[in-house]
């Protein structure tokens, strides 16, 4: 898996290479032809990929027919950005042949009198089956459902059904299983597409059918699952790509966000934009670097006169953060993942609090060794060797308190905790260096 992983990666930077090459050097029906060879998905990698000059030459390579089914991959900003650069009659002929459910994705972004265009294209039973997706919430079951489905009776043979689908002629993509009905279109079971093709074809639907209704993506290889009204109707469907690109956007979030990062900012965007939203979390962090310097501030007396305490300082506040980081990611993960609950979380911030003592006492040996070998003092040594028990021990408490308590709170761990977290530990490892130092020292 990480072989392939890697050989994707360089596959993705060869032709990003090559395709810079083809537009820099003019020769744009090279690229072109490079472009449009590509999956959607692919391409808009590589739109995002390239700078603002580069990226309008690449998009106007892209095949028209195309431009639909790449807005949807690219990230939101990207996709604005083109978008705004787009004729109205452009940006209906890109929607035109989306699923309902990345069309829905899509005119959220538009302008408003593009989106009467796009609906004023649109049948009109495609129009009320877009109107009943757009009811809903972005990442919701219900805003990520398609409702293109396809449905069956419980009462009629596989042998029926069979014929029914060669008279259809084609199933919507990613189609595992047909979802079955009532004459009223309540839910009543999903009968996999395996099990249509390999049963007794005398049998009825109702026997073979899979009639659990609470079905889930994980660990049950799902392609697709219904999604029921409260009175058990069939509304639509949700497909596994749709799922993966909200865990996949789950997943990212935490590092852009810790990092005072906007999940879907362009790499490429403009420096005046860049600089303007992360000059926030930069006001934020200066704060914090003041805090820690008042703190240095209150033991002047101690460092002019013990030197060796400034040139450790580093290494206490280091190691100290570190450890948080390590912290506060593991129990992100496990709020992400739902693993983390109010009846778990007392062992586990005694069991982080185990661990940071343990890894405390052994580098603080390890510190403390080198620090004696370096000053020749074994007084500095142990100085230094309490202080980083004790601040790698408070950064996993507060590695695990941070971040449940910003969730009580209702904001954002990633967002916030990365910033508390580092005033913490630089305030508490330089209070307990420079105090140990103020009391066993002088």
């Amino acid at each position: 898996m990480a072989t392939a992983t890697l050989d994707n990666r360089n596959d993705r930077a060869t032709r990003l290479a090559s395709l810079r090459a083809a537009l820099e050097s003019g020769t744009l029906r090279g690229a072109q032809r490079m472009i449009n060879a590509l999956h959607p998905a692919e391409i808009a990698h590589l739109l995002e990929s390239l700078p603002p000059a580069q990226r309008e030459l690449a998009w106007e390579l892209v095949e028209r027919e195309r431009d639909g089914d790449v807005l949807i991959e690219l990230s939101e900003e990207v996709r604005a950005e083109l978008i705004d650069e787009m004729d109205t009659h452009e940006i209906v002929a890109a929607a035109e042949g989306l699923d309902l459910d990345d069309l829905a994705d899509l005119l959220a972004e538009l302008p408003e009198v593009v989106t009467r265009q796009v609906l004023k294209s649109m049948d009109q039973q495609d129009r009320v089956r877009l109107t009943a997706v757009l009811a809903y919430p972005e990442d919701s079951a219900g805003g990520l459902m398609n409702t293109d489905t396809v449905t069956v009776r419980p009462d009629v043979t596989l042998e029926v059904v069979l014929r029914y689908l060669r008279m259809r002629g084609e199933l919507p993509e990613r189609t595992d299983c047909l979802f079955v009905v009532d004459r009223d279109d309540r839910y009543l079971g999903a009968l996999p597409v395996t099990r249509l093709l390999t049963e007794d074809q005398e049998k009825t639907v109702s026997i073979v059918m899979d009639s659990e209704v609470a079905r889930l993506f994980e660990g049950r290889d799902l392609l697709s699952a219904a999604i029921v009204s409260s009175s058990r109707q069939l509304l639509g469907r949700v497909t596994i790509d749709d799922v993966l690109d909200v865990v996949r956007e789950q997943a990212e979030h935490p590092l852009l966000a810790a990092a005072g990062l906007e999940d879907e900012e362009d790499v490429f965007a403009g420096v005046r934009k860049s600089a303007r939203r992360r000059a926030l979390w930069l006001g934020i962090n200066l704060i914090t670097a003041f805090i820690a310097s008042w703190v240095v501030g209150l033991f002047e007396a101690t460092i002019d006169r013990i030197v060796a305490l400034a040139v450790l300082m580093p290494v206490v506040a280091s190691m100290g953060g570190i450890a948080g980081t390590q912290t506060v990611t593991l129990i992100i993960r496990g709020i992400a993942l739902g693993q983390i609950q109010s009846s778990n979380a007392r062992w586990l911030f005694f069991k982080e609090l185990s661990v940071g003592a343990l890894n405390g006492l052994i580098w603080a040996t390890v510190v403390a060794l080198a620090t004696w070998a370096w000053f020749g003092t074994w007084e500095i040594a142990a100085v230094i060797c309490a202080a980083i028990v004790i601040n790698i021990a408070a950064a996993a408490v507060a590695g695990v308190l941070i971040p449940l308590a910003l969730q009580r709170l209702r904001i954002d761990p990633a967002l916030a905790g990365g910033v508390i977290l580092t005033t913490i530990t630089d305030v508490v490892g330089f209070a307990a260096l420079l105090g140990l130092g103020t009391l066993f020292l002088l």
